[in-house]
């Protein structure tokens, strides 16, 4: 059991730095303690997962309030300035309510990303936003162990009535965590739940889908895309439910086919261009993204718009040489199946490979290509994935747009 939520500071347990390690990164914004930099005693080891605990620095002054793990390599994060801060109904309800506010001043539709973790005050929580559902994903033991006063705050907050609990993802593992999905509050969906994105329609699968249902990150990469499509063939690899191929039906594209591995993503997909009255111009091709480019090669295939969005090829450093690598591969078979004076989107959501790396990678497969590049654009995420400035792995995703 961790201590109440209503605890007072004299009855919380204290963690502390080590000495040498630097405390003054903590005091400027940097979210999290690593377990070599905490003392971990018999009594900080017998913490159980989740506990809030005061963090100090090797002086024994106090850093603020954290939530501990001692079963993670993330064994602190940093839950407020004030060690005495009650993490009640009301401090959730605050945090939420500034996420809130900034949503409200970015969209006029309640689809987007209401928390994007550190950045926006609930260190690995992320929950994503559709229409009267919301979709958390506690990642972290602190909130895993705090779902249902997590849920019932962004409720209240939202007016949401439905919050469901997802428990798919690595970072979940990475805190010892289950992988059990749940509805907290109210009543699922039916079926899959349409968005409207960039004047295109997507049908997110809240329940049986990837992550939380629908990737929010690429919004304006997609808008970018739709603007480039107008009359355009165009090829959308690694496209999950769509989201650069309908984007581009929406923005007026001839044709746009659709590959991905996963059979019920294309379907959403084929339902999204049905809802988009474009089915006579969408096509899926279900099978592995490298084997699909290798045969679209071999077939002479051309397209005017060609975007690669593949999933994290390296989530991690030790990943990292093999991730590169299977960028390179990506940019290589994929910078042949471009027509002359067209565009190639080029995406990693790989924190552990940084722009300069993941430019380098494209670059080098661009170039074995035998294809002569420009780059046109350079992007992110959404502002609904604000970055929090201290900590890189949040500015995880990148998009790199090539006139060939």
């Amino acid at each position: 059991m961790t201590e109440p939520l209503s605890s007072s500071d004299d009855a919380r347990p204290h963690v502390r730095m080590r000495p040498k390690t630097d405390a003054r990164r903590i005091r400027h914004g940097f979210p999290w303690c690593y377990a070599n930099e905490i003392v971990t005693d018999r009594r900080t080891k017998a913490l159980a997962p989740g506990t809030l605990a005061v963090l100090e620095d090797e002086n024994r002054n106090p850093l603020g309030l954290a939530a501990v793990n001692p079963a993670s390599k993330i064994i602190a994060r940093m839950i407020d300035t004030d060690p005495e801060a009650q993490v009640d109904h009301a401090w959730f309800s605050d945090r939420l309510r500034r996420a809130l506010a900034l949503r409200d001043r970015l969209f006029d539709a309640p689809f987007y990303r209401l928390v994007h973790a550190e950045a926006d005050g609930l260190p690995g929580v992320v929950i994503d936003r559709f229409g009267d559902t919301l979709v958390i994903q506690p990642n972290a033991a602190w909130a895993d162990l705090r779902i249902d006063l997590l849920a019932a705050a962004a409720a209240e907050v939202t007016g949401a009535q439905c919050v469901i609990k997802n428990a798919s993802g690595r970072a979940r593992s990475l805190e010892g965590l289950d992988d059990v999905s749940a509805v907290v509050l109210g009543t699922a969906p039916l079926g899959p739940v349409a968005v409207p994105m960039n004047g295109a329609t997507y049908m997110a699968d809240l329940m049986g889908g990837q992550k939380t249902g629908l990737y929010y990150d690429q919004r304006p990469n997609h808008a970018f895309a739709k603007t480039l499509a107008d009359g355009a063939r165009v090829l959308d690899v690694f496209s999950h439910v769509g989201g650069f191929g309908l984007a581009a039906l929406a923005g007026g594209a001839a044709s746009a086919l659709c590959v991905d591995g996963s059979a019920p993503a294309l379907e959403l997909a084929a339902q999204g261009a049905a809802a988009m009255e474009a089915t006579d111009r969408f096509e899926a091709r279900q099978g592995d993204a490298f084997d699909v480019l290798t045969s679209l090669g071999e077939e002479g295939a051309q397209f005017d718009l060609v975007i690669c969005d593949p999933p994290a090829f390296a989530p991690a450093r030790p990943a990292l040489d093999a991730g590169l690598r299977a960028y390179e591969r990506v940019a290589r078979l994929s910078a042949a199946l471009v027509a002359e004076g067209g565009i190639l989107v080029l995406c990693s959501c790989s924190h552990a490979a940084d722009l300069e790396k993941f430019r380098g990678a494209c670059l080098r497969g661009i170039g074995r290509a035998g294809r002569r590049p420009a780059l046109i654009q350079t992007s992110f995420a959404g502002p609904d994935h604000p970055l929090l400035p201290q900590l890189a792995e949040s500015g995880y995703l990148k998009a790199l747009f090539f006139r060939l």
